[in-house]
């Protein structure tokens, strides 16, 4: 499939929708005969999850589009290739994971690697965001400021892989299982991926954990 000439509009974080097996799998066949209309379908099943993704990893709407619209260009060229092998979402985040892990590697080359933030709700890491009172506590501001610090200088640090399935685990709430499935690795060296970028961390913060 030739994506020269593909322009994707802009993604519309929660506009995806469910469908079943069946119509799945005749949207793929049919946008692996050159039906457009079927891709953008199928654009469109996904879309949500792979900004989301990408905005964990950039913590920039203009760079996350950028990256949307190159993963999904790999998509588009390569999905003739896709043989109904593995399940397509899975096939779909091995690619998106490969387009993050190339950013991060270009970004790591440029010292560019921010620390990702945490999800409404969720907790930092290490339990490390100082509690709601820091404000009337300067000694507690100041330890969180240092934590922060420490922790996007930390995160630089680490290997692309050990970053973004660290994050995947982290911020995502994704099991280690698929991870791997999306790495194309198994869960036992997503695991060992994960200890090490743990490790890591815990090396940089032992001062404060």
């Amino acid at each position: 499939m030739d994506g020269a000439c593909l322009e994707l509009s802009q993604p519309i974080p929660g506009a995806s929708r469910q469908v079943d097996a069946l119509e799945e799998r005749a949207l793929i066949r049919r946008a692996q005969r050159g039906d457009r209309a079927a891709f953008e379908q199928l654009v469109r099943l996904y879309e949500g999850s792979v900004l989301r993704l990408a905005l964990q990893v950039v913590r920039s709407e203009e760079e996350a589009r950028d990256l949307y619209q190159e993963a999904f260009l790999k998509i588009y060229r390569s999905l003739g290739r896709f043989r109904f092998e593995s399940r397509f979402s899975t096939w779909v985040y091995r690619v998106v994971m490969n387009v993050c892990l190339d950013y991060l590697r270009r970004a790591s080359t440029r010292r560019e690697v921010q620390a990702p933030e945490a999800e409404p709700g969720q907790v930092e890491f290490f339990h490390a965001v100082p509690d709601k009172r820091a404000a009337q506590n300067p000694e507690k501001a100041f330890q969180g400021k240092q934590i922060a610090e420490r922790l996007r200088a930390a995160l630089a640090r680490l290997s692309p892989r050990e970053r973004l399935v660290f994050e995947l685990k982290h911020y995502q709430g994704l099991k280690l299982r698929t991870i791997g499935e999306y790495c194309g690795t198994s869960e036992q060296t997503a695991k060992n991926c994960l200890f090490r970028a743990t490790q890591k961390l815990r090396g940089e913060l032992r001062e404060f954990v």
